[in-house]
């Protein structure tokens, strides 16, 4: 290869880093500044709640939060092994999208018929991203330089379809049902409290899925590095 073309490419593959880099810095702080936004939402509902002790509400309170480091921490974990030049705006859009559903649905905390609706209002959004986000883990696929990066890959779109086809149709589903039951018996959900039993599942669930991300996060974090160094050597 003459000198002038070895220049050229290593001035390339430098300038693609930069851009690289770049891209996930604005994707983190798109993350922060969202989610940020939502933890307000839900301190402001949930401040008058725990202040009064209205115990019974407690649940939807722990809940929201866990959907706060559900969404924080799996977009912490799509930046640290998708994010690449270029940006991807309909990706950020549905996060914006998504942080509004959030946000709204947070201040129905006291309200658990406007609760589950918005849930599965918020579910179904959420979906839509896991859905667009395989289609990047695919083109990443195209891209891999290496047996880290396609090792990676290849267990982040099995997961990435998992939620796809399971987790959130599942959550979606249980969100429905629950606002389709309250209205219909609001007798017994609403003024008996007996929406207390979904909230108490939906609790149970966000706390399973948190640590669930947890542990998935520990699985893939050599990968993760593997896949770093081989892109640094391309």
């Amino acid at each position: 290869m003459p000198p002038g073309a070895d220049r050229g490419a290593r001035t390339r593959s430098r300038t693609r880093a930069e851009l690289d880099e770049l891209v996930v810095n604005i994707e983190l702080t798109l993350i922060s500044i969202i989610q940020g936004i939502a933890l307000y939402f839900l301190t402001d509902s949930s401040r008058t709640l725990i202040a009064s002790l209205e115990i019974e509400l407690w649940p939807y309170v722990v809940a929201g939060l866990a959907v706060i480091l559900i969404f924080w921490s799996r977009s912490v974990i799509h930046t640290l092994t998708v994010i690449r030049w270029p940006l991807e705006f309909g990706h950020n859009f549905l996060y914006i999208a998504c942080t509004l559903i959030e946000a709204v649905m947070f201040t129905q905390l006291a309200s658990a018929p406007n609760w589950y609706v918005l849930g599965a209002i918020y579910s179904a959004a959420v979906w839509l991203v896991f859905a667009f986000d395989l289609r990047m883990i695919r083109n990443r696929m195209r891209e891999a330089p290496g047996p880290a990066s396609r090792q990676l890959l290849a267990i982040l779109e099995q997961e990435q379809l998992m939620n796809v086809r399971l987790s959130m149709p599942l959550a979606i589903a249980g969100y429905a049902l629950a606002a389709a039951a309250i209205r219909h018996w609001p007798g017994f959900f609403v003024e008996r409290n007996g929406h207390l039993l979904f909230g108490a599942a939906q609790l149970a669930g966000g706390v399973a899925y948190v640590i669930y991300v947890i542990r998935f996060f520990a699985r893939i974090s050599p990968l993760i590095l593997a896949s770093r160094e081989e892109r640094g050597s391309d």
